[in-house]
Formats: C-alpha cells, structure tokens, sequence
C-alpha cells in the first residue's frame, strides 16, 4: 500500500474523522455490542476482510465535515467500509442511497467502489435551487449473510429564486441622448444586475435594431458585460440619406438561466456632410509632379468627428489617364488628404472632393506646369514587309502609296499630344510628300503619307519638332511593278509523264507547272498577281481556280493525265495561240503533246507563256539501234550483232520512243539486265526531261512545228570476260531493259560472239 503523508492538507483533514470511524467499529466489534463472532472467523481466526461496518460522512469541498447542502454547495459523501477487527476493506461496492426529490447522485446507479483506504466516494447535489428540506444519505455494502451499511444526514436551504434585471441607455459624448446623426454616433450600454443589483459579468447582451436605419459596431450586435456588468455597442446611421425613428432591443441571458431585456427608442435624422476648404501642398505642381490635396469635411458648421466616413478624389485629368489620386480616403478628426500625381496633364485641372454616399463636392483648380517634347521616333509604316509600286503599276494587294507614323514623348517618355510637327522627303525622286506638316493625336501620333514616282528608288522622311529635335523614318523601297512579257518565264517538273494509258490519282499530280514572273527592274511582282492556266490535253489547276496568284513572283498549279488526250479541231483559243498577240504561235497537232498556256496582263495587253508536256505511253513501241553506221528497229526476238574480236569492245546505241515517237516518260529506267559472258554497261541510265524539239534537234519549247522522232538515244558497251585468253570462241547474251515509273517494263535481247585470232 502505498504511503500517504499526513502533512497532506487533504489526508489531514480526514484522517480525523476516518480514525474516529474506526475506533468506533473496532469498540463495537471488541465489546458487547451483540456482534457475530463469526464474521471474523472467531477469537483468534485469521481475518478474511469481511465487511463488518459501514460509516459514512459529508463533507464540503474544503474536505470539512458539514451537513448544509445548497445548489451553489454540493457535498461529498464518504463511506469507510472496515471488518471486524476495524481494518479498512477495499475494492468493495457501496450502493448509496437518497431522497431523489431533493438531491442527485454523482453515480449514475449511485454506486462506488471502496479505495486503497477502504473508502467509497459519491457527489451529491441540491436537485434545484428551489427545493429545502432534510434527508439522509445511506450506503449499503451486501454480505453473504446481512448487508451493513452507514448513514448521515444533511438539511437544504431553499435558496432565492435566480434572476437579473437590465437597464439599457443611449450616450453621446457621455450624456444621454437618443438623436443619432452621422454627426453624432451613439453609444448604447447595457448594465447586467441579478435581483439584488449586484453587477453580472461576462454575459453575453444581443443588440438588434432596424438595420436599414442604423448600423453597430462591432457588426455581429454582441458585447459581453464587463467587471462592472456593463456592455457597449457603437451606433451609426446606416447611410448619409437615412432618417427615421426606430426601437433598439438588448438581451442577456445569464448563468442561472435567468433571461433580462431591455429596449430604448431613438431618432436618425438625414445629416448632410459637407467637403469643404480644399488646399493643395504644394500650390501648384511642375509637370508629372505630386502634391497633398487636402478637404475638411463638415456636419453642418462644424468638422464630422466620427469614423467610418471615406471621401473619394477625382478630376478630368485622372478620368482620361493622366493624373492619379485616391479614392476611399478615410476621414480622420474631420479632414481627409490624398495624393495627386501628374502623369502628363499638361495644363491647370479641377480636382474634386465628394463625400462618399453623399452628393455634395467640392472644387479647387490646381496649376500644373506643361510638358516639354523632348524626342520623336518612327513608330510604323505602311505596307509592312514589302515595297510601294511604281506609279501608275497599283492594283489588288498592291499600293503606290506609303503611310508613315511617328510619335512625340515628352521628358519621361509618354506620348505627347498637340505637339506640331514638320515632315522632309528625302532622296525621293519623282515622289510627292502628300503633308508637309501635323499635330500629334491623343496617342501622341503625327501622320504622313508619299506617293511613289516612274522610277524605281529608296527614300526617307525626317519629322521634326520645333525645337529642332529630329528623326528619320525607316527606308521605304520603290519597286515592284507589273509584270513585263520579257520577265515571262513558264517550267514544269516533268516535261513526259506517263499519262497516255494512265489517269492521275486524285490529289497525285503528274507533274507541277510553275510561272514566275518580274517587272521592268528585275523584282518579282507584287504577291497576288494572278495568273490563268489553259491545255488542250488533260487537265491543269484546281477545281477553286483554273490558275494561282503569285508570292514572291510565282505561283504553280498541279497538271494531271485524263481525257482529252486527242487536241480538238479547231484549237480551243487561248492568248498563246491567238495570231493577233504579238509573240502568239499555233499549238502543235502532234499527238500526245499537251500545250500548256499560262497568262495574265499588264493592264494594258496580255502576256503569257507556253510549254510542251508529253503524254507518254507506258511501253517503248519504237526501238532504233544504231550499230557501226547501220540503223535498224528492233521489233521482235534477239538481235545478233555478230562477231566482236575477244580483246576488242563493241559499242552500239538503241534509242527509245512510245507509239507517238515521244519519249518515254521522265523518270524512266534503261538497264543491261541478264548479261552472259560478258561485261556491259549503258548511258544514260534513265530518261529524265527530254523537251519538244524539232529535227535539227534545236529546243524548241514552245510546243510549234515538232516533228520526227523525241526519243532518247542510249550508248552501250559491252566486252569480254577475258579479254587476254581466248581458246574458243564465247557467246554472250544480254538484255536491254526499259522501265517506266509505274513498273512496265519491256525487255530487248541482244547477242555477241567474241572470237578468238
């Protein structure tokens, strides 16, 4: 067991009455009080800790024995539980036991069990604070033969009936008062007392009114009481415009339980507050300067002392951006002050005072100091990216006229209107400066525009300002006329495509067709030139526009194999083939041959181009060898081109065309394919662009007078395995194969005997 010291103020107290107890139960149990000496085991028996007696006692929460119980004043019950030789018995149950009419148990079933000291503890409590009377706590411990157990008695005093009372007034600087005006807020106060007028503290007091009349501070309407009972909230009027009467209500409820109220009646009068007696610090401001813009602001004739009040400072110079002042600026002891911040007003401004919610102001003139221009750059042209046309040469994304912008800053590099300015043209010949002077816009922007001349050239404009502060602008080109007939010049990637037995596939041209086009000085043409595409065989363009505009001085169109591939009689006019254009000639009949026109105009005449694109057919219907001065076709089984000595080289030519003696198609393939005893080699290898010529083989692009055979001629060579060795004569066999781009493939074979001396 574990000891406990009897300086412990607790143990000290007790120890009184717990020894007390127990000189009693060890008498009763030694003398002839009828005890059962069987409890015990009799005289001498070891003691088994059989509960013999019970004592109970109540004491106060000072641990001093008491039997006044109250409902501000609970008690203690303690039971000591010894057997009976007197010792403390723990770890037993004691059921307490009372009057449930007058107080209430701690234990929910009113039970506790015994402590290390052999004592039961229990709380009990007055029912109510309007019950009285005595009674008596009991505790009971069971046996195994008959319950012991111990009582004490207590007595109640009824106490009085719980209660407060609230008094609740309305202040304004200190005396009562209930006219609330924005001038003068009131203070309500509401002083908490129980029944006997002593002050209730911390309590809670609700305040409510008509919120569109008044508003309270703090916002939530709630205060607690203080030391001496009392509570505050702040009223004010809910707007400048309010007026009106109203009720305000305060509650409390206080710890008993116990409900006090209260309520008092006010009157809002409309109180006009007034901006008046405006000054600057200081008076006036250089430019881009600041200043202290000062504003009393008055409840009637005397300045507004109260909080909460805000007025808000403009004036047209921060309406369009160029000054700065606060708004919502705080009324402190009945003046406001802001900031005013010159950002290039330029002049004198009007600086306004408004009482917020309220619609009277007040006006002062301010005098700011003007800005100086202190640069001017070249901030844009037009077009952009490209050069103006040469006069007379304008037209659809074309222009013969150039739009300059500049823009004037002032010393702290802002944009500066109204500031004059003059314009020079420089290095323009034939050139017209269409505004030799302007006045910058709101954008500190001045504007002028030059119209180009007959020559092509550069030039410059320079702005200046009076001051003699100057730039000058970007250099502008002059360039980029209409397209001339000469400059003219028409290609495609393929000059023969495979397309007299093949159609194109959708969105796989068979070849591309590409104009280019420049004016009288060399450049390429203004983007967006059109040019207009014709053929008499196939198809050429796209299906939005039978022709392209031009970027950067070209444009292509896409050309595709499908019917027709016959010419009609007579042609269909284009301006290639119209006799009455100068450079006009007729389009060839040959078959196969498409004529490709493409034109477009110079205002004034036509000027176009044309070329040639072959149709070829997929197999080589003419094969021409060309062998040591004789010339033969090729139409069928093997060609012998007889003997060859074993140390010498033969060499022969074949030439390739389809059944309109036109080429093959470009991209074509000619191989020596299955060679036997023999080396053998072939060039070209492949058919690339071959165009329209005529018999004397001069080119001729234009498609007119073509006649003979197109095609390519092809130079073999071909020698021995062993040259050095020869004891019989050798055979060799070779092939020599024509591809197309779309795998058709014919082959034509050859043999040579090599012979020995």
């Amino acid at each position: 067991m574990r000891n406990i010291s009897l300086s412990n103020t607790y143990w000290s107290r007790a120890f009184s009455w717990l020894s007390a107890l127990a000189i009693g139960l060890l008498l009763a149990a030694c003398g002839g009080g009828g005890g059962d000496p069987t409890l015990d085991g009799g005289s001498g028996g070891v003691v088994n800790r059989v509960p013999a007696a019970v004592s109970v006692a109540l004491v106060d929460a000072t641990d001093k024995a008491s039997s006044a119980l109250s409902s501000g004043t609970p008690l203690t019950a303690k039971a000591l539980v010894v057997d009976s030789s007197g010792t403390p018995v723990v770890n037993v149950l004691v059921t307490f036991a009372s009057d449930p009419a007058l107080v209430l148990l701690s234990s929910t079933n009113g039970t506790a069990l015994t402590d290390a000291k052999g004592v039961a503890s229990i709380t009990v409590s007055v029912l109510n604070a309007s019950v009285s009377g005595a009674g008596r706590v009991t505790a009971t411990v069971a046996t195994a033969t008959t319950p012991v157990s111990g009582e004490a008695s207590y007595a109640i005093k009824a106490a009085q009936a719980a209660g407060a009372r609230m008094t609740l007034s309305l202040l304004s600087g200190g005396s009562a008062s209930n006219a609330l005006s924005n001038a003068t807020p009131l203070t309500a106060r509401a002083l908490v007392t129980d029944l006997t007028g002593q002050p209730l503290s911390n309590v809670l007091v609700a305040f409510s009114t008509n919120n569109a009349l008044a508003i309270m501070s703090p916002s939530t309407g709630t205060a607690l009481t203080n030391s001496s009972g009392t509570a505050s909230v702040v009223l004010r009027p809910f707007s400048l415009a309010a007026s009106g009467a109203s009720t305000l209500q305060a509650t409390a409820t206080v710890p008993t339980g116990a409900v006090a109220s209260g309520q008092i009646n006010y009157v809002l009068g409309a109180t006009d507050l007034l901006p008046a007696n405006m000054q600057f610090s200081p008076a006036s401001i250089a430019a881009y300067g600041t200043t202290n813009v000062t504003v009393d602001v008055l409840a009637g004739s005397s300045p507004y002392l109260g909080s909460g009040l805000t007025v808000d400072f403009s004036s047209a110079c921060v309406l369009a951006g160029k000054a700065s002042v606060s708004s919502g600026v705080p009324v402190l002891n009945g003046r406001a002050t802001a900031v005013f911040r010159d950002l290039g007003c330029n002049d004198a401004d009007i600086v306004t005072a408004t009482v917020t919610g309220s619609a009277s102001s007040y006006r002062a003139t301010l005098p700011i100091g003007k800005v100086a221009p202190a640069s001017i750059q070249f901030s844009a042209v037009s077009p952009v990216g490209r050069s103006i046309v040469i006069k007379g040469q304008g037209g659809l994304q074309r222009t013969e006229t150039a739009t300059l912008t500049f823009r004037v800053f002032d010393t702290f590099g802002r944009a500066l209107a109204g500031q004059p300015v003059t314009f020079e043209l420089l290095n323009g010949p034939d050139m017209t400066l269409n505004k030799a002077n302007d006045t910058t816009d709101a954008n500190g922007d001045v504007i002028t525009t030059v119209n180009s001349g007959i020559t092509p050239t550069t030039f410059r404009v320079r702005a200046s300002l009076p001051s003699g502060v100057s730039t000058l602008s970007d250099t502008v080109l002059v360039s980029t006329g209409l397209p001339i007939q000469a400059a003219f010049s028409l290609s495609s990637q393929r000059s023969s495509v495979e397309g007299w037995s093949y159609d194109s596939p959708l969105g796989t041209p068979a070849t591309i067709v590409t104009v280019l086009l420049a004016d009288q000085a060399g450049n390429p043409v203004a983007d967006g030139t059109p040019v207009s595409f014709q053929s008499n065989l196939g198809v050429v363009g796209s299906s939005s526009m039978g022709g392209c505009n031009t970027v950067n001085g070209g444009c292509s169109v896409d050309f595709r194999s499908q019917n027709p591939r016959t010419a009609s009689d007579p042609a269909v006019p284009t301006p290639c083939n119209d006799l009455r254009n100068a450079g006009a000639t007729k389009d060839s009949p040959r078959l196969g041959l498409a004529t490709i026109c493409a034109s477009t105009t110079d205002g004034t005449k036509p000027l176009f181009a044309k070329i040639g694109i072959f149709l070829s057919d997929s197999h080589p219907a003419n094969a021409t060898l060309f062998d040591r001065g004789s010339v033969r076709n090729l139409n069928g089984g093997t060609y012998d081109l007889g003997e060859e000595p074993n140390a010498g080289v033969h060499q022969f030519s074949v030439r390739f065309s389809d059944l309109h003696l036109n080429p093959m198609p470009s991209g074509t393939t000619v191989a020596i394919t299955n060679v036997a005893n023999a080396i053998a080699s072939i060039t070209p290898s492949s058919i690339q662009n071959v165009y329209p010529h005529n018999l004397l083989g001069v080119d001729d692009r234009t498609g007119v007078n073509i006649d003979g055979d197109q095609g390519v001629l092809h130079a073999v060579t071909i020698s021995s395995l062993t040259p050095t060795v020869c004891t019989v004569p050798v055979v060799s066999t070779f092939n020599v194969t024509v591809t197309t781009p779309l795998g058709n493939a014919t082959s034509y074979p050859f043999r040579l005997t090599f012979s020995c001396p």
